[in-house]
């Protein structure tokens, strides 16, 4: 059985990392550079850096603070915001991402997925998806959960995942850092409706959190901010919690 795993995000703002509740009322976290060398050190499995703001202000990821952090960490790493093209991604990766995220573009221009996996590997491209429930139905949001679109959560990541992408990252807008869970039920139905790796975003409040959805949710991975950025769960802790419910965790 594949391993679970651990991902702290880090979500940038102005080089900053922040972090709010239902995608507003953000608050500083700390800097980049130093969390992200922290979480290496700490046993994380991966990190995922989010450059909240560049797809809103049209402008491209920062990508030398992705050099600067990239420098600092020895695990595989995830940048998204802002990323629209091949030689965004081409950027990115020698800067030494190991994975780029898209999200907003991808729904505006779906050949881009194709494109991007067909010259980079669908082991590299990951698909967010940020969604909530409008009408008992999980809808599609694009810019940082600004703006909603006619798209049906499953139906989109079926089409993701039919144009080569390797990994799909869902955020659930309505459990995003209300530390009540994550959103299972949409996570187990992504889970069983899919054939690629699925990590679940959004919710994440203490250990038992991550246990569930592992075993309700059927993710692959878990992804989280705030627990991890103001010390309320220690990585190791959390893996030596999984483990103890036989939840197979890189040590």
């Amino acid at each position: 059985m594949l391993t679970k795993r651990i991902i702290p995000c880090l979500d940038i703002k102005n080089g900053r990392t922040v972090k709010g509740v239902n995608f507003v009322d953000l608050r500083d976290a700390g800097d980049p550079v130093e969390l992200a060398k922290l979480y290496s050190e700490a046993g994380a499995d991966e990190l995922v850096f989010l450059d909240i703001s560049a797809t809103e202000e049209r402008r491209k990821t920062l990508a030398d603070l992705v050099l600067r952090v990239a420098e600092h960490v020895n695990i595989p790493f995830t940048v998204g915001g802002g990323i629209s093209s091949i030689a965004d991604v081409d950027i990115l990766l020698k800067n030494g991402a190991d994975k780029v995220s898209i999200n907003s573009s991808a729904v505006k221009n779906p050949d881009l997925i194709n494109e991007l996996a067909g010259k980079f590997g669908s082991q590299c491209i990951t698909v967010a998806i940020d969604a909530k429930q409008i009408n008992g139905e999980w809808i599609v949001h694009l810019v940082g959960g600004k703006v909603p679109t006619t798209l049906n959560l499953f139906d989109w990541a079926k089409e993701v995942e039919q144009r080569g992408a390797g990994e799909i990252l869902f955020t659930s807008m309505d459990n995003d850092g209300t530390k009540d869970g994550f959103a299972n039920d949409a996570l187990a139905k992504l889970s069983e409706n899919l054939n690629i790796p699925i990590i679940a975003s959004g919710g994440a409040g203490c250990i038992q959190d991550f246990t569930d959805t592992f075993k309700i949710g059927k993710s692959d991975a878990a992804l989280a901010a705030s627990v991890f950025h103001f010390k309320q769960i220690d990585i190791q802790e959390l893996k030596s919690a999984l483990d103890a419910e036989d939840i197979p965790v890189r040590r």
